[in-house]
């Protein structure tokens, strides 16, 4: 790689040349072959409430900043909330064969200046978990923030003892960055913070592979994949 230096022989980043303020994300519904992302709203209440109480106990809510809400009428205080900030951006991931939403996921961190943002506020319900719609819902995500919005950076964080996330990000396709020590306080206790991104220049190998597994021959009848996604990222690349 050739080394940049400005005019007193420092070493300087790469030159971006008619790099532009990227927009903010609209809040639009993105359709899927599987699933749809909309935003979230009061209509996605109830099977958002149904989805969440599938499991008795809130082992799905430790490594997030909030609780599960117990009844509807906490529930309803919840969605509003996130109805009422655009910051995180809140999506519902809603069935196309049931028109259920099963699951919400965020943009957050939003930085059009840096051209960065963060995926978060992942929140999958047992529906969702495993299903093609779960990996599809990141997909479109990351389609939007790169092919649409034009950003070059798109990140995922977890607490470091999360070790199901880590994993996610990994299979997602994240690059691992390292551990911020002492990152947060939440919960009352410490949070480390896994940092995991993607960037713009690995974006196109990582799209082939997505939609290589998200064709639906890649699925026998009960929906489970016939080959791995990260097969299908490696075999995109090998063959680039």
């Amino acid at each position: 790689m050739q080394m940049n230096e400005n005019v007193y022989d420092q070493p300087i980043g790469e030159l971006l040349p008619g790099w532009t303020r990227r927009s903010l994300p609209h809040h639009e519904a993105l359709l899927g072959r599987y699933c749809r992302l909309e935003p979230i709203s009061f209509r996605h209440v109830n099977s958002l409430f149904s989805a969440y109480h599938q499991v008795e106990d809130d082992r799905d809510w430790t490594y997030l900043p909030l609780e599960r809400p117990q009844n509807l009428t906490d529930f309803h205080r919840y969605l509003a909330a996130m109805q009422a900030v655009s910051d995180p951006l809140h999506y519902a991931i809603v069935d196309l064969q049931t028109e259920d939403a099963l699951g919400t996921v965020a943009l957050m961190r939003i930085s059009p200046d840096a051209g960065s943002i963060e995926v978060g506020y992942v929140i999958y319900s047992p529906s969702l978990k495993h299903t093609a719609m779960a990996t599809e819902a990141q997909f479109l995500l990351m389609q939007y923030v790169f092919d649409t919005l034009g950003y070059r950076r798109y990140e995922w964080k977890c607490d470091s003892l999360n070790t199901p996330s880590r994993a996610a990000a990994l299979r997602l396709g994240f690059s691992f960055e390292g551990i911020f020590r002492q990152a947060l306080v939440y919960k009352g206790r410490n949070r480390d913070t896994a940092w995991f991104s993607i960037i713009d220049s690995e974006w196109a190998t990582l799209k082939r592979g997505y939609q290589t597994w998200l064709q639906p021959d890649n699925f026998d009848a009960e929906g489970r994949q016939l080959k791995r996604l990260q097969d299908c990222i490696q075999a995109v690349s090998t063959s680039a």
